[in-house]
């Protein structure tokens, strides 16, 4: 079975992270296995340490570079990711009941087949969400949309994680 893909978003600076963190958190409480995929948008980023034996092999023109530890593996996969197909990112998280994408949000924002939660801080944020992105399930945030779109269920991730999380199980996960 695939998992189900919700991703994330809103503007900077608005509470993304902090409602997957919290998402994930309530949902693996409840025995769900959840894949999280983090855009960053920083030309210079890496997850690779300057001057470790990893960064040391890529230096040294590695393309893939695989470190394992007791408690986890990491592939870190070197050459132009600007356009990796979303598809190439999911496959990665198969085994996973549920995927969260936080970013890459040009690419989900009218995939249908990808569920989207706003968080939005603002009536104006939320009408720029409604129009820019389907399908909502959701709205979070610190901004109440209950009174203008009472159609799409609220849910504060940051006070109360688990009538999202409720939400998500509810509408995506037990289908």
């Amino acid at each position: 079975m695939k998992p189900k893909v919700i991703a994330i978003v809103g503007g900077k600076k608005v509470g993304k992270t902090t409602t997957t963190e919290n998402l994930i958190k309530e949902l693996t409480k409840h025995s769900y296995k959840v894949a999280a995929i983090k855009h960053v948008s920083e030309p210079d980023f890496t997850i690779d340490t300057r001057g470790k034996d990893t960064w040391r092999f890529a230096q040294k023109g590695a393309k893939t570079v695989i470190i394992i530890s007791p408690n986890e593996i990491a592939t870190i996969e070197k050459g132009n990711t600007e356009n990796t197909p979303l598809q190439t990112l999911l496959k990665k998280c198969k085994e996973n009941d549920i995927v969260l994408i936080e970013g890459l949000k040009t690419q989900v924002a009218k995939k249908t087949s990808i569920f989207k939660i706003a968080v939005v801080t603002s009536k104006e944020e939320t009408e720029n969400a409604t129009s820019k992105y389907k399908p909502i399930i959701a709205f979070s945030g610190p901004y109440n949309t209950e009174a203008i779109n009472p159609e799409i269920p609220y849910a504060d991730a940051l006070k109360n994680p688990g009538k999202l999380a409720s939400i998500v199980e509810n509408q995506i996960l037990k289908k």
